[in-house]
């Protein structure tokens, strides 16, 4: 029932052609295809928007997807630092967010998103919003990098926190489905967050640090 409810919110809007070039570009460069999903990269513009952020940490790039829906809503001046493990995966996200206009607002980090984000603390790099989408049993790591990092009230947003269904099957023990969970139970509790988790799509986690 969910997927059929999935179908029927996506149908209800048009085509995107960033977004599609962005699909048909990971497709052709034979990546994965594990973008955001339609529906909630929808939110992410949303959530940009809404937080009035200036400055977006995205942790995985892939094709560009998420950097596109990212960038979309911020404001003039606005940035989006982007990191990414593959150069192959940057460059090509970059590309895309150039097609889309929005080359201008994105700088890429390209290596260990850990070291990167350890760079970032270093050099005192606060942010406003925070983008988490990479592999999975690094999730609880890069939501600590995330709350130091963290300007008052700033947005975390973890995608893919029910893994297909292997978050909720007892019979999972994987190393990630366990880094998720924490992820989760973290999110969930901690006192320096105010959260919720959607169960739509594959999960998403969405968190403001008081």
């Amino acid at each position: 029932m969910m997927l059929q409810d999935e179908q029927y919110v996506d149908s209800l809007y048009s085509t995107d052609d960033d977004l599609e070039r962005v699909k048909a570009g990971i497709a052709a460069n034979g990546m994965p295809d594990i973008s955001v999903a339609d529906g909630y990269g929808r939110l992410l513009t949303m959530l940009v928007s809404l937080s009035g952020a200036k400055t977006i940490v995205e942790i995985g790039a892939l094709g560009g997807y998420s950097g596109i829906c990212l960038a979309r809503g911020l404001k003039e001046g606005g940035k989006l630092t982007s990191l990414e493990l593959l150069p192959s995966y940057a460059e090509l996200a970059q590309v895309h967010m150039e097609a889309a206009g929005l080359g201008e607002k994105v700088e890429y980090m390209v290596g260990d998103a850990k070291q990167s984000l350890a760079q970032l603390q270093e050099a005192g790099r606060k942010f406003d919003f925070f983008f988490i989408d990479a592999d999975k049993e690094g999730y609880p790591v890069y939501l600590e990098h995330a709350i130091a990092l963290a300007n008052p009230g700033a947005v975390i947003v973890g995608d893919n926190i029910l893994l297909r269904g292997r978050t909720t099957n007892p019979a999972k023990a994987g190393p990630s489905v366990q880094a998720v969970r924490f992820f989760n139970e973290t999110i969930a509790s901690d006192e320096r967050l105010q959260s919720t988790v959607l169960p739509g799509y594959d999960g998403l986690a969405i968190a403001i640090v008081k």
